[in-house]
Order: C-alpha cells, then sequence, then structure tokens
C-alpha cells in the first residue's frame, strides 16, 4: 500500500467534502462516511492509517464511536475534530490515545501538519514494494561503486552470482536476508545502509 488512508467521519457533508478534497489534493486515498453507525464495520474489514471523528453527531457521539474502535483496533491513528472544544472531552480523547484534537473550521496547511506528525511517529509505511527495491538497488550500486569495486569482484566477495546481483541492482529481483547479510558485510555496512541514511563503517 503506497497510499496513506484516511476515514473521515463526520455527520456535516459540507465538512466531509471540504476535508476530502483537501486531502485528496495531498494524494491520500480518503473514504467519508456521514453515518458514525457504518464507521466501525468498514475499519473491521479495511485497512486505514488514520480515522477522523467529528466529536458531536446526532447518532453517535465521536467519543462513542471511540470507545468502540479501541474495542477493535488499539494502534489505529485517530484525530478528533471538533467545533466546540471542551476541557472534559479533550481528556476523555486522551485517555483514548487519540494522536490529535483538531478544532474546526481548520485550514488545509493544519490538516498536512497534523497527518505527516502523525505518519512520522506512527512509522506509518507509505513506499511501494517497487520503491523499496528501487532505493536498495540504487543504494547498493552506489556503495559499490564507490568502494571502487566491479559487480564481478562483489560477487566473488559473496559468492553472489553476476546475474542476481545486477538483478538486484536494477530492482529486478527482490533480494533474500542471506543475500543482504553478504552484501552488507562485502560492503563493510549495516544492513539499514542498504536502504537509506548515511553510511557509516562496521567497528
Amino acid at each position: 500500500m503506497s497510499k496513506l488512508s484516511v476515514l473521515v467521519v463526520d455527520d456535516e457533508r459540507d465538512i466531509l467534502e471540504y476535508i476530502n478534497d483537501q486531502l485528496t489534493a495531498e494524494g491520500y486515498e480518503v473514504t467519508t462516511l456521514d453515518d458514525p453507525k457504518q464507521a466501525l464495520e468498514r475499519i473491521r474489514v479495511e485497512i486505514f492509517h488514520i480515522v477522523m471523528l467529528d466529536l458531536m453527531m446526532p447518532a453517535m457521539s465521536g467519543l462513542e464511536l471511540l470507545a468502540q474502535i479501541r474495542e477493535v483496533d488499539d494502534d489505529i491513528a485517530v484525530i478528533i475534530l471538533t467545533g466546540h472544544p471542551r476541557f472534559e472531552t479533550a481528556q476523555t480523547a486522551i485517555q483514548y490515545d487519540v494522536s490529535a484534537y483538531i478544532q474546526k473550521p481548520s485550514s488545509a496547511q493544519e490538516f498536512r501538519d497534523t497527518i505527516a506528525r502523525i505518519i512520522k511517529r506512527k512509522g506509518i509505511v507509505l513506499r511501494s514494494d517497487g520503491d523499496v527495491l528501487n532505493n536498495m538497488g540504487r543504494r547498493i550500486r552506489d556503495l559499490r561503486r564507490e568502494r571502487q569495486l566491479t559487480l564481478r569482484q562483489l560477487s566473488r566477495r559473496t559468492n553472489l552470482s553476476v546475474s542476481l546481483l545486477s538483478q538486484i541492482e536494477r530492482a529486478e529481483s527482490a533480494a533474500s536476508v542471506s543475500s543482504l547479510v553478504k552484501v552488507a558485510a562485502a560492503l563493510d555496512v549495516r544492513i539499514p545502509d542498504l536502504f537509506e541514511g548515511q553510511v557509516e563503517p562496521q567497528r
């Protein structure tokens, strides 16, 4: 899954449309519901990274729905939306491990900043498998060239075929764990360095 999936629950259609427009423009996959009773079933059967809940809804309050969501999923990030912030409701929301508390109306920038913080804090991975393979292949190739090694020389060091190493560098084949261990050792780096980050020689 390469897109952030967001479920927005609010009984006001204009609010749903506004949030949908803002988040869709950011490239997120957005599902909107104006009936909170439908939300729990959707969360049971679908994967959402973030749920946005309106606090005040006639059929069911956001806090009531939040309590039910936590019985099903205690990890999903939840953002509470409210036009009437109160200390008591904020306290209750915190007890249910709410990720953010946003007062309506909110700017598009506030939504972006809040979601960015949640993605970072939750460690949500949005890159596709293809992106991971491309980045890793490019990283291995760059490290090999920095060390002035040919594919044949790396093959000799790792006991992996030139063909396989070439396929890994071109993101045409996924490297096994054992292959990554051999490549990292041959390049004198840690396995995480094959994906990204500053390269430090092993001690």
